[in-house]
């Protein structure tokens, strides 16, 4: 995959990790690994937390 179209928050995983490692998927490019072509972010709606604020995919 060509570097220019690698997703820069996941760097083309598909997958963010936090601090505790919790793995979780991306919601810059939705999982896909490439940098959105429009411009726009994938998901634009608030992420799902739990009471410790963790990500709940």
């Amino acid at each position: 995959m060509p570097r220019d179209q690698v997703c820069l928050a996941c760097d083309g995983a598909g997958l963010l990790m936090d601090d505790e490692e919790w793995r979780y998927t991306c919601k810059i490019c939705g999982g896909s690994g490439y940098r959105p072509q429009n411009g726009t972010v994938y998901n634009r709606q608030a992420a799902d937390v739990d009471e410790m604020n963790r990500i709940l995919d």
